[in-house]
């Protein structure tokens, strides 16, 4: 499965959107913090995403592992009126996204109904609410045969509402959404990585993160002058450092021309190597799993 820029909020943003235009004044009274940060350039944030692994991604890869639903892995709906600031509105934006993602590859659709009505509540709060249609979704995310669709549409949209943010100066909040999902996706696939030692494609997805990280903690750094933006920042400096013992050697090869079924194709034949022990996966699941619980908490 190929890599969307929007994978981290996968399956909950719909191209079918109202056309009604946002209230930005009641936008404008809903924020909660005066130090928005600078605006970062579109094309930043959006080759940033490009390279993240859809959770939907890591989710395939976990069922075709073998590995069981668990909904104890995923963020409660229940915890929902804990979300009243903006700060925590999206980055459970981000976290419930990727929970959402999750139940549908296991097609648990009492369960995604839960994170629908939850995103949906969280959107709105944020005055973003206009670029969801939840009906729409919700018939699509029954049905897993539509999830390149989704994907597509979920691609389309954010990039929608991330304009919209950067002319709001908030494009703070976008950072938020992708920092809540990737770490929702990180602890999940962490939890799952830690308890089968032996599924080194599954480490390997862990490892490859450490590139991802990089690139959050330079996202966050413009926001530093934010307490809480800096609190997030101080926590992904210091995941930072449990990666940084994980070697990735990268090995170019001349690509070659083949046939198949008639048709000429390149084939990249440069390899990838990622060095990660069962020890760096489980320091990286433990500290993962604190900020998680900073963000759900």
């Amino acid at each position: 499965m190929r890599l969307l820029s929007i994978g981290l909020i996968a399956l909950f943003l719909s191209a079918c959107g109202s056309s009604k235009k946002p209230d930005e004044q009641a936008f404008l009274n809903s924020l909660d913090s005066t130090k928005t940060g600078p605006t970062i350039d579109e094309e930043v944030i959006n080759s940033i995403l490009q390279q993240i692994p859809s959770p939907l991604e890591i989710s395939v890869l976990l069922k075709e592992s073998g590995t069981k639903y668990n909904s104890a892995l995923l963020n409660t709906s229940d915890n929902l009126p804990k979300y009243n600031s903006n700060y925590k509105k999206a980055l459970n934006l981000g976290v419930y996204g990727t929970d959402l993602g999750y139940t549908n590859i296991y097609e648990q659709n009492q369960d995604g109904i839960k994170y629908l009505s939850s995103i949906k509540s969280l959107a709105d709060g944020l005055n973003i609410g206009q670029f969801f249609d939840i009906e729409t979704i919700g018939r699509l995310a029954t049905n897993s045969k539509n999830l390149d669709s989704l994907l597509l549409i979920t691609t389309q949209n954010f990039n929608s509402i991330n304009h919209y943010l950067q002319t709001q100066s908030r494009a703070n909040l976008s950072v938020l959404l992708l920092v809540g999902g990737w770490v929702e996706a990180m602890q999940i696939t962490c939890q799952v990585a830690a308890k089968d030692s032996k599924n080194k494609e599954l480490q390997e997805k862990v490892g490859e993160q450490k590139i991802i990280l990089e690139q959050i903690v330079l996202l966050l750094s413009f926001y530093k002058d934010d307490a809480n933006m800096a609190s997030l920042l101080n926590d992904m400096e210091t995941l930072k450092v449990a990666f940084d013992k994980i070697n990735i050697t990268y090995t170019y090869k001349e690509s070659t021309m083949e046939v198949v079924n008639g048709v000429a194709m390149i084939k990249d034949n440069s390899t990838t190597t990622i060095n990660i022990t069962n020890q760096d996966v489980e320091n990286i699941k433990n500290l993962t799993n604190i900020i998680r619980n900073k963000i759900i908490g």
